[in-house]
């Protein structure tokens, strides 16, 4: 069962959502960058630089952590946004991997 945030646990996280959710190029772009950071580090959702509108951007963060690609949590006035890089590579070995070599 998801958590309040929208969150679902690893054994909920399904393939067609997630890939659904990487077949839209800005979405794909964000966890391209995000498989790119650190382990663990936090982003603001505006730091990608997606050119679209707040509601927008909204969507496609609701879109990709509901897929459970991301873990959002808000941290004052501003939402962070991580890549659930533990949980992804358990539950889909090698996809984080392919997305990796999307970047090359």
């Amino acid at each position: 069962m998801a958590d309040e945030n929208g969150h679902p646990e690893p054994e909920e996280m399904q393939l067609g959502a997630v890939m659904s959710a990487l077949a839209d190029p800005l979405r794909r772009k964000v966890v391209i960058e995000l498989v790119g950071d650190e382990d663990g580090a936090e982003r603001t959702c505006m730091s990608f630089d997606l050119g679209v509108t707040k509601s927008t951007l909204t969507h496609h963060f609701r879109v990709l952590r509901e897929a459970g690609l991301v873990f959002q949590v808000d941290r004052g006035n501003s939402r962070k946004v991580t890549l659930r890089r533990v949980e992804l590579n358990d539950r889909f070995p090698g996809l984080l991997d392919l997305i990796a070599n999307e970047i090359h």
